[in-house]
């Protein structure tokens, strides 16, 4: 019942920064207050409308391709699918000068919700050349709450990598996404700190 009247006055909170009153990326907390990492969600599990926050104003938009709202051409997404705030993923190291993006594992969530989180790895890829990293979380509450690291996902829900990395390495058509390495808590973790030094020193 805590966890879902928090997760009710999370997206309470950010749905009045939809229209972009509030940064999305630089006013969100990066932890909640009780001390869990939060991911803001832009695209709900299963859903393929590509909705992204947009770096300057803060505000969520849906992207536009060829004139046209932008629909992902595949399956829908393997989980909700968003950033982690006050993160930065700097061009100048080879990142695509946006916040860390994650896919947190689970049932689908409202678009715009923040959802406190656990990091268990991290999908290192490649997109055209650019590093475009995943950090992959599990929510703290629903099915996955309990896993801990790759392995455990691997043993107690067999099967979800496979589908997760076959997803983003086929989502954009083929050879557009390169799949470099699955890496652990350790990798994550790495990559998560270093992104957000880099959002502290833009």
């Amino acid at each position: 019942m805590k966890e879902s009247l928090h997760l009710f006055l999370s997206f309470f909170l950010l749905s009045a920064c939809v229209g972009g009153k509030t940064h999305l990326v630089n006013d969100t907390p990066i932890y909640s207050e009780a001390g869990f990492l939060q991911a803001v969600v832009e695209i709900p599990a299963g859903t393929t409308a590509k909705y992204e926050v947009d770096k300057s104003s803060g505000a969520m938009t849906w992207t536009e391709e060829n004139g046209k709202p932008r629909e992902v051409n595949y399956l829908g997404y393997p989980g909700n699918y968003g950033f982690i705030p006050q993160t930065l993923s700097p061009k100048d190291q080879g990142g695509d000068g946006d916040p860390l993006d994650v896919i947190v594992l689970g049932a689908a969530v409202e678009r715009g919700s923040l959802i406190q989180i656990r990091i268990v790895g991290v999908l290192k890829l490649k997109d055209r050349g650019e590093q475009d990293d995943k950090l992959l979380a599990v929510p703290l509450g629903g099915a996955f709450e309990k896993v801990e690291t790759i392995e455990q996902l691997q043993t107690d829900f067999p099967g979800a990598m496979e589908i997760i990395t076959i997803w983003f390495e086929n989502y954009k058509g083929p050879g557009m996404m390169r799949l470099e390495e699955i890496g652990g808590t350790d990798l994550s973790n790495q990559i998560l700190a270093e992104a957000i030094e880099a959002f502290k020193e833009k």
